[in-house]
């Protein structure tokens, strides 16, 4: 605000704050941190087979490994968002990142599998923290609308292609030092982060040290009902859809969720403030995101199975096979998006990104025992990592675009709690239609022993493209959503004028 002649105060139009020096080493910092939390989501998915051999874990209790990380992360993003808000951003990004690398030396020293689920989740945890912190420091560090196109499409191309380089990293520690450093590896990443946002970063005028009180039964109503959806979504891939315990968690989890609405209209500091998704392009962004990832997570796992299962490939070879749909992504987030949401519509960039995405999962499902990577794999995985990196820099943008300095943590998480239930969402419910599809295929076929060795892989790609039918309808969807949820007008100077009216009020 500044003082006009009358003595009012006027609002400063966005952009015209005094940019931070340190803007651009800060980026890096945040990038550093976002994939980080991103790649360990995926960095133990190839490491898996040897750690579950080397700490005698059953078959049952194995994807723990996995679930622990994504139940605390997703359940807890929108608590951490908040804590943000009312503590400071840099603040709680410094005790994330601190608490993630303490809880991944302890995972990479784990004894025994109690020791690792107990180390994974605990990385859930920090990750809810850190997550919604980073991106809102981002939100606010950047200021000038050219300059924040820029920065959101580096953050978009790591959202985006995190999980990849997470296989690709994987294999390489795996196969060359040990399953252990999938883990301990965060431990020099999160110092240099911590020393480098000590030093770069810093909470804006209003941006955090609130002195509103914690939603603590909006925390509970919240946090209970996604962590029972996501914990149902994981339980349902070895229990089936019917089991009473699953259809419990989702019963539980919605009865949860609606009174987390309710409660959030009548409380005198809600955990989120639901005009933040009311707004309809913000609505537009979260549930594009949701839908597009679980379309992307789904085929993360079916071609690591596939190259490693199918074809053969050893775990590094298996993650540079993903080398170039995290290549596609970067170019899609960094030198497209980023160059063109100045200029466009969001949905101009979402629509055509999630339509050659879905082209790309389309080509997928042509895919047989003998498919030819050069020919059949690659072109499909181009087409996908372009559309996501083309989809998720201006869904991120726009999400955050325009929101008050008091909840710009809370919508950071929901972006992120968009992503991290997408993907829950699409491993369990895609690697079911798998599994189911597989069987079915495989018992309809197989007439005795001697036929086994040809019928069993065939069932199993068979149930691969299945679910990537599925994932294609899915991606179709988050097409359709964003082209009839996202009305943002063409931006002026980088920003919808939407956008730019709040922020010079907010």
């Amino acid at each position: 605000m500044s003082i006009g002649r009358t003595g009012e105060p006027v609002p400063v139009p966005a952009g015209t704050e005094a940019a931070d020096p340190h803007r651009w080493w800060g980026l890096v910092v945040i990038a550093l941190a976002q994939l980080m939390v991103v790649l360990d989501a995926t960095i133990v998915n190839i490491a898996l087979p040897s750690a579950q051999a080397d700490l005698h874990m059953s078959d049952g209790n194995r994807q723990w490994v996995i679930t622990a990380y994504t139940l605390a992360f997703g359940g807890l993003l929108l608590l951490g968002g908040r804590i943000a808000d009312l503590v400071g951003r840099k603040r709680t990004f410094v005790i994330g990142l601190t608490g993630f690398a303490a809880a991944s030396a302890l995972g990479g020293a784990a004894g025994g599998p109690g020791m690792l689920f107990g180390a994974r989740a605990l990385q859930g945890v920090f990750a809810a923290l850190l997550a919604p912190s980073a991106l809102s420091l981002l939100t606010t560090t950047f200021t000038d609308p050219r300059e924040r196109g820029k920065a959101f499409g580096i953050y978009g191309a790591l959202a985006g292609s995190g999980s990849a380089i997470g296989f690709i990293v994987g294999g390489l520690l795996t196969e060359y030092l040990n399953w252990r450093w999938c883990l301990y590896v965060n431990v020099p990443i999160a110092v240099v982060a911590v020393l480098g946002a000590l030093v770069l970063l810093r909470d804006r005028p209003g941006h955090g040290g609130g002195t509103a009180r914690l939603d603590a039964l909006g925390a509970v109503l919240g946090c209970g009902g996604l962590v029972a959806v996501v914990y149902g979504f994981s339980e349902a891939q070895p229990r089936g859809w019917t089991d009473p315990l699953v259809l419990a968690l989702f019963a539980a989890g919605i009865v949860l969720l609606v009174l987390f609405v309710w409660w959030q209209n009548r409380a005198p500091s809600p955990l989120l403030p639901l005009h933040v998704v009311r707004d309809r392009d913000r609505a537009g962004c979260f549930l594009t995101m949701l839908l597009a990832v679980i379309g992307m997570f789904g085929l993360f796992l079916f071609m690591t199975y596939y190259l490693q299962v199918i074809l053969g490939w050893s775990p590094v070879r298996a993650g540079l096979g993903f080398l170039p749909l995290t290549a596609a992504i970067i170019i899609g987030s960094t030198q497209l998006s980023a160059r063109l949401l100045n200029r466009v519509p969001p949905r101009l960039l979402m629509v055509p990104g999630l339509l050659l995405a879905t082209a790309g999962l389309l080509l997928l499902t042509r895919m047989t025992v003998h498919s030819s990577y050069a020919s059949e794999i690659l072109p499909a995985l181009l087409l996908l990592g372009l559309g996501m990196g083309l989809t998720f820099m201006p869904v991120f943008a726009t999400a955050t675009a325009g929101v008050a300095p008091r909840d710009s943590g809370v919508t950071s998480a929901t972006v992120n709690t968009a992503q991290q239930v997408g993907g829950s969402i699409g491993t369990s419910l895609l690697n079911t239609i798998a599994t189911t599809s597989a069987a079915a295929y495989v018992a309809a076929r197989l007439r005795g022993p001697a036929g086994r060795a040809a019928v069993v892989p065939a069932g199993l790609v068979h149930g691969y493209t299945v679910a990537i039918w599925w994932a294609a309808a899915v991606m179709l969807l988050a097409a359709v959503v964003a082209g009839v949820m996202v009305t943002a007008k063409p931006p002026r100077h980088g920003l919808p004028a939407r956008a730019q009216v709040r922020e010079s009020v907010g």
